[in-house]
């Protein structure tokens, strides 16, 4: 496995929970955008290459990055891909398929998780070379886990599943380590995996945690990783939830 490091970010989605016009990834948190928290963790973590998802308003999201990025933007290090109906986030990485070419790892994320940091996603890429994985899952550990999809592990710890909270039993529901929705691939596996995502769902879209099991059938390893502090995984959705992120962002700072 080569070493390079490349990082797709979701932010098509409009946000409506956040009662504004805006797309949701450009609301500011601690006087920059929250996409560019990402972007920086992701430049951080050594990424040579970073592919932006966009979709609802997506002027306005390219033009929020270049004023914070320019330089970036012009060294050809972040560029963009237009997902122009949202059908979810397997559809959202497939609008990106010119960009996985390599063969390296590639990390997707969230453009509304402004907490996470490059030291996690570069312990996630290092965990995920050490043990030659085809997808590793960035995970946390949450007292209550409510609303989140378990990470399921047999009896010597092995990974075994995510299980969306909906389909968890009782006694999977007491698990605490969750998925946080970010993911790192072998770029191979996913460029091959993409194309075998299918909709056959009560939404019609293509989930990207789908890819996990069709890796695995290639008889490549599966894993997960803890994030060390589970607040780097908060996605945010509400305007309360962004002053959250924004206080506990000032108390690190």
């Amino acid at each position: 496995m080569e070493n390079s490091l490349k990082v797709i970010i979701l932010a098509a989605g409009k946000g409506t929970r956040m009662k504004s016009e805006l797309p949701k990834v450009v609301h500011k948190c601690c006087g920059s955008s929250m996409v560019h928290h990402v972007i920086e963790a992701s430049k951080a973590a050594g990424a040579e290459d970073i592919c932006v998802i966009v979709g609802y308003k997506s002027e306005i999201v390219e033009n929020v990055i270049k004023e914070e990025n320019g330089v970036d933007i012009e060294a050809g290090r972040i560029k963009f891909a237009l997902q122009t109906e949202q059908l979810g986030t397997g559809h959202a990485v497939k609008c990106a398929r010119d960009f996985i070419t390599g063969k390296g790892s590639v990390i997707v994320l969230c453009g509304d998780t402004p907490l996470i940091t490059g030291d996690t996603l570069k312990k996630l890429y290092e965990k995920h070379m050490e043990e030659k994985n085809g997808v590793t899952v960035l995970s946390a550990i949450f007292e209550d886990p409510t609303g989140y999809g378990r990470i399921i592990r047999d009896e010597n710890g092995s990974f075994l599943a995510i299980t969306e909270d909906k389909d968890c039993t009782e006694e999977q529901k007491k698990i605490g380590e969750i998925n946080s929705g970010m993911y790192i691939f072998d770029e191979e596996m996913l460029y091959k995996a993409l194309d075998e995502i299918k909709n056959d769902n009560a939404q019609g879209e293509y989930y990207l945690p789908d890819a996990i099991e069709i890796i695995r059938g290639y008889g490549r390893s599966v894993n997960a990783f803890a994030a060390g502090e589970k607040q780097e995984i908060l996605g945010v959705n509400t305007v309360e939830q962004l002053k959250n992120a924004e206080d506990i962002l000032k108390q690190s700072m």
